[in-house]
C-alpha cells in the first residue's frame, strides 16, 4: 500500500479521513460491507484499501474514469424535442462485489430461467399445451401486443427464441436475490460490463491488486460463437452482422462497441438486400451472403413486407429467407410476449411446468391486477405498493406507494379500474445498497443487478453483469433514463 501512502503524503488531515468512517448501510444489505462466510476475507481487504485512500483522491480518480469514458465514445443519447444530448452512464467507482458462492446461484438461476422462457416460446408458437392445461391464461399470450402469430409453427434452430438475455435482479433486506424482470427482446447495457471493467484497471489497479477476479472480455467471442452455432448448417464459415436501427439510436454506441468485439460488419437496413430468398451485404466489390444476424431493432420495424409498411429501418423479405432456413435471426421475433410484466408473475409455474423444478432464484411477490384478488388487493393497499404498467420500460409509468403524494395515488387508482389488465403491485422492496461516491463521501444508493445470458444449443453466462445503482438519495428506480448509474461488478474466484 506504499503507493497510496505516498499519494496521501502533503494532503490536510480532514482529506486523510478514512472515507468508510460514518458510512451506514441502515437496515439495508450492503454488497460491501455486510459479512459473507465465503468471501474469504476479500470484502474486508478491499474495504480497508478504500479506507486507506482520501476522498479527494477517490475523487480524482473518479473524474479521469468519467473523462476516459466520454473521450472514448461510451455514451448513450438522450433526445428532447429540441435537441439530442450524448451522455455517459455515470460510474461509480466503488465496486459491486460478489462471491463465488453467490454467483454460482445466480449462474444456474439465470440459465434456469432462460431454459424456460425458450420452452415456454417454443410451445405457444407450436403447440401451446401450458395455454390448454390452464396453467397460464391464454388471452395473456395471444392477446399481448408483443405476440406475433406469424411465428406460429415457425422453426428455429434448437428451439432458442432467446439468444441474448438480460435477468433483472434485486438483493432484499435478508440478502435474498430475486428476479425482478426478464428482458428477452433486445436487452442492452452489456457494452457497460466490459467498460467499466477497463475503467477499474485504469483508474484502481491499486484497490485490485491481488484480488481473484472473474473476467468478464469474453462476451464477443461467446456471442460469435453463438450467432454461427444458429446460423444455417449447410455454411462452412458463416458471415454474422450486426443489425443496428443507425445512429439516431440512444444505443448506438453499443451497436459499435459490440461489432467490434464480434468482429462482424456494423449494417443498417439499406445494407442488405433479399434475393432468392438469401440475404445479401452491400459492399464495395458487390452482394456477399449473411448468414445470422444480430438484430437490435424492434420487431414490428424488422421486415416492411410483414410487420410495418412504413419502417424504413428494416430488410424486405428478411422474414421469408429466416423462414426458409436461409438466415438465422437473434433474438427471434416474438419473444417480447415473454418478457412482458404481467406474464412474469406466472414464471414460477412456468418453470414447473417445464422443468419440473422449484424456481433458483423467486420473483418479487406479484399481483396481477387482471386477476379479480390482485386488483381488490392493490386498491385496498395502494399506499404500500409499487405499482408497474406491464407495457413500460425504463422505469415509466412507475407509482411507488409510501412515496406517492395523494394526487398521484388517486390518478394510480383510476388507471387500475379503467384498465386492471394493464397492471400488476408489488411489494416495496429494501434492495441492497453499495458505498457510492457523493459530494458528502461515501453514502449508501441503492442497485440491481443484470447478467446476461447468451444461448445457442447451451447458454453461458457473462460472470457479474451490469450493477445499477441509483444515484439520488432513497431513490429505488436505477434506469439511466431516470438518472441511474452504473459500477463494475466482480465475482471473486474461489480459492
Amino acid at each position: 500500500m506504499d503507493g497510496e501512502t505516498d499519494v496521501a503524503a502533503g494532503l490536510g488531515e480532514a482529506a486523510q479521513r478514512p472515507i468508510l468512517a460514518g458510512y451506514d448501510p441502515g437496515p439495508f444489505f450492503c454488497e460491501l460491507t455486510t459479512p459473507r462466510p465465503d468471501d474469504g476475507g476479500a470484502l474486508a481487504a478491499i474495504a480497508a484499501r478504500l479506507a486507506a485512500l482520501p476522498v479527494e483522491e477517490l475523487r480524482r480518480r473518479a473524474a479521469a474514469a468519467e473523462r476516459d469514458l466520454f473521450n472514448l465514445g461510451i455514451t448513450f443519447t438522450v433526445y428532447s424535442e429540441a435537441t439530442a444530448i450524448d451522455r455517459i452512464l455515470p460510474f461509480d467507482l466503488i465496486p459491486r462485489v460478489l462471491t463465488a458462492g453467490e454467483w454460482r446461484t445466480l449462474e444456474a438461476g439465470v440459465k434456469q430461467r432462460v431454459a424456460a422462457l425458450n420452452l415456454f416460446l417454443h410451445d405457444v408458437y407450436n403447440a401451446q399445451r401450458i395455454l390448454k392445461d390452464g396453467v397460464v391464461p391464454a388471452d395473456l399470450v395471444l392477446g399481448n401486443a408483443n405476440y406475433r402469430p406469424e411465428m406460429q409453427g415457425f422453426p428455429v434452430p434448437f428451439n432458442t427464441y432467446v439468444h441474448i438475455c438480460g435477468t433483472d435482479i434485486v438483493r432484499d433486506t435478508d440478502g435474498t436475490f430475486r428476479v425482478l424482470e426478464d428482458n428477452a427482446r433486445t436487452p442492452s447495457g452489456v457494452s457497460y460490463v466490459i467498460e467499466n471493467r477497463h475503467a477499474m484497471l485504469r483508474a484502481f489497479p491499486d484497490l485490485m491488486r491481488g484480488v481473484a477476479l472473474r473476467p468478464v472480455d469474453g462476451y464477443g467471442i461467446r456471442l460469435q460463437e453463438a450467432m454461427c452455432e444458429i446460423a444455417p448448417a449447410s455454411v462452412d464459415d458463416p458471415q454474422v452482422v450486426l443489425l443496428s436501427p443507425g445512429i439516431y439510436n440512444s444505443a448506438y454506441f453499443e451497436h459499435v462497441f459490440l461489432a467490434r468485439e464480434m468482429g462482424v460488419p456494423l449494417v443498417e437496413g439499406a445494407d442488405l438486400v433479399v434475393e432468392n430468398d438469401r440475404v445479401f451485404m452491400r459492399t464495395t466489390t458487390g452482394l456477399a451472403p449473411v448468414h445470422a444476424i444480430y438484430r437490435r431493432i424492434d420487431d414490428t420495424f424488422l421486415d416492411p413486407t410483414v410487420f410495418r409498411p412504413d419502417s424504413m429501418l428494416g430488410v424486405p423479405r428478411l422474414i421469408a429467407a429466416w423462414r426458409k432456413g436461409n438466415v438465422a435471426l437473434a433474438n427471434a421475433v416474438g419473444t417480447g410476449v415473454a418478457d412482458d410484466k404481467a406474464l412474469y408473475a406466472y414464471m414460477p409455474r412456468i418453470i414447473r411446468y417445464y422443468l419440473a423444478e422449484d424456481a433458483i432464484l423467486q420473483n418479487v411477490e406479484t399481483q396481477i391486477c387482471r386477476e379479480e384478488e390482485g386488483l381488490a388487493y392493490t386498491l385496498a393497499n395502494l399506499d404500500r405498493l409499487v405499482v408497474k404498467p406491464v407495457g413500460e420500460s425504463g422505469g415509466y409509468g412507475i407509482t411507488i406507494g409510501p412515496r406517492a403524494t395523494r394526487e398521484e395515488l388517486e390518478a394510480a387508482r383510476a388507471k387500475l379500474i379503467a384498465d386492471p389488465a394493464n397492471w400488476i403491485s408489488q411489494p416495496v422492496i429494501g434492495l441492497s445498497v453499495g458505498p457510492t461516491l457523493t459530494p458528502d463521501g461515501l453514502r449508501p444508493r441503492h442497485l440491481d443487478l443484470r447478467p446476461y445470458a447468451i444461448t445457442a444449443r447451451d447458454t453461458w453466462v457473462l460472470p457479474g453483469g451490469l450493477s445499477r445503482v441509483a444515484l439520488k438519495p432513497g431513490s429505488l428506480v436505477v434506469n439511466s433514463s431516470q438518472g441511474g448509474g452504473s459500477k463494475d461488478t466482480w465475482v471473486l474466484v474461489d480459492e
